[in-house]
């Protein structure tokens, strides 16, 4: 099981380093814990985040199934900080380097850390509209292709976990990971665990000093603790696990042990039934829905170059609401998919108060605001262009 769990980290970690540095794609949108950053914002007011994209709900969704299935798998097989983490650890040990273990009041205090890390960003991402912490994640040191907006203490953090990761298996996702905080609840009632036949158990403790999570393996009829990676790394050392000391499958009331390579084919298909989800059900990233539906409605579609954020499509929804283009519009919907490039678009609108065409010169054209209470009569220049308008063509 070894191999194949090397094999499958190795698989994700060089996806994740030639989707950032070749592809140039942005692999923040298929961060799990974006979706958790993302959803009471997308839930409340229809719009993501800046950097973030539907496709991260598909995967925290992915995610979330595989935890209720093979407890907090993702850690153990695809989170490219857990593979880098315990890769340092596996190195360090073949050096000689001797493993650190905290005694368990400490480890206990240490663990509920990422509880305190997790509410914290999710309550500052929620009143600022910003990924704040974004430049302390070490996960981003690594996606973030280095540019300007990458903090000096991203790579602190990320540094530091990789010593701490020379004396102690996992730091990270033991103590501090907010999207573990996350995932714990659901890892809890896990389907899939360790399981230890008392009778073939020759008592020597090997299992437990060989789990990165600490877990006392040893001393458990079942593994149903929420910190289990389902790494097998216990059942992989067991000396007496061809006899059936250790397994690995369903509750032990159901008398049934399942092979290794179905731990495998679910971490593959949660993570392949996510991109497929994304590809053919590209749900809009921004929403914004003005005034009342009349009883017949008309879409336009468009492709619209500089709408590359949140930002934009609210400066997007500003246009369509501008009075200086034909009359205001009572009701439309904008329905976004913000980011590089030429970005989806779809207006839903009344026909009969405006056309195509009036849609089109009120998101292309100079907005001019006449001047009122609080504000100077001036030009504001749109930032928008639509593939296949030319504004200036003769009609």
């Amino acid at each position: 099981m070894a191999s194949a769990r090397r094999g499958l980290q190795a698989a994700f970690l060089l996806i994740t380093v030639v989707g950032v540095f070749a592809v140039r794609a942005n692999a923040e949108a298929w961060c799990p814990f974006g979706g958790v950053e993302a959803f009471y914002t997308y839930w409340s007011e229809g719009n993501l985040t800046c950097s973030l994209a539907v496709s991260n709900f598909y995967i925290l969704a992915a995610v979330l199934g595989m935890t209720l299935l093979l407890r907090r798998a993702f850690c153990g097989y695809v989170c490219p900080i857990g593979t880098i983490s315990d890769w340092v650890r596996r190195a360090a040990r073949r050096a000689g380097v001797p493993e650190v273990q905290p005694p368990p009041w400490a480890d206990r205090a240490l663990g509920g850390v990422k509880y305190a890390v997790l509410a914290a960003i999710v309550y500052f991402t929620w009143r600022a509209g910003e990924l704040l912490f974004r430049a302390w994640c070490p996960a981003y040191a690594l996606i973030s292709r280095h540019g300007a907006d990458i903090a000096w203490y991203a790579y602190a953090v990320a540094g530091a976990i990789l010593v701490a990761s020379l004396f102690t298996a996992l730091p990270f996702c033991r103590w501090f990971c907010p999207l573990a905080a996350a995932l714990n609840p659901f890892s809890r009632f896990g389907f899939a665990r360790v399981k230890r036949d008392p009778s073939g158990c020759a008592g020597c403790r090997v299992c437990a000093r060989e789990c990165p999570m600490a877990i006392p393996v040893d001393a458990l009829a079942e593994v149903t603790a929420a910190r289990c990676v389902a790494c097998l790394s216990c059942v992989d050392a067991c000396p007496r696990g061809g006899s059936g000391a250790l397994s690995w499958g369903p509750p032990a009331w159901l008398d049934s042990r399942w092979p290794r390579t179905a731990l495998v084919a679910v971490v593959l298909a949660c993570i392949a039934g996510a991109v497929a989800a994304a590809s053919w059900r590209p749900m809009p990233s921004f929403v914004k829905v003005h005034g009342e539906p009349p009883g017949r409605v008309a879409a336009l579609d468009l492709r619209v170059r500089e709408l590359t954020c949140r930002g934009r499509a609210n400066l997007l929804v500003w246009f369509l609401q501008r009075d200086d283009v034909g009359k205001p519009l009572r009701f439309f919907r904008l329905e976004a998919w913000p980011g590089p490039g030429a970005a989806r678009a779809r207006i839903v609108y009344d026909p009969a108060e405006t056309d195509e065409e009036s849609l089109k010169r009120a998101i292309t054209e100079p907005y001019f605001q006449a001047q009122g209470d609080t504000v100077a009569a001036r030009w504001y220049p749109s930032p928008f262009r639509i593939e296949g308008y030319d504004p200036l063509a003769l009609p």
